[in-house]
């Protein structure tokens, strides 16, 4: 699988990266995923209520994308926590995708300069 899995090798190195594009969360209860694919999202996740679509644009509100470029296995332990504690000590909330490379925080845009 590879990636790294040592927490304090990953924090020293994560190197945080704003993307400049906007983005939104969605959902829909009949979309199919192919549908959705022609909306080109940079992440889906099928739950029992519906698609979850994340998409740059959107009807709002939105969210600031920072990337980790560590590339941190998906096996790792406490980097989610650690940073999800950092955001949440300074009040801001973070919605977290794991890749398969790297890690995504999406945070508020009013948190993007915090």
């Amino acid at each position: 699988m590879g990636g790294e899995t040592d927490l304090t090798r990953m924090l020293r190195t994560l190197k945080p990266a704003f993307d400049p594009r906007r983005f939104s969360f969605s959902t829909d209860e009949t979309m199919t995923m192919a549908e959705a694919a022609l909306l080109s999202p940079v992440g889906m996740f099928q739950e029992t209520e519906g698609l979850t679509i994340i998409r740059e644009g959107g009807d709002g509100p939105y969210f600031s994308m920072i990337s980790l470029s560590v590339h941190s296995s998906l096996e790792a332990v406490g980097l989610t926590a650690a940073l999800s504690r950092a955001l949440g000590d300074e009040g801001i909330s973070a919605n977290v995708i794991a890749a398969y490379f790297h890690d995504h925080i999406f945070v508020p845009e009013a948190g993007r300069d915090c």
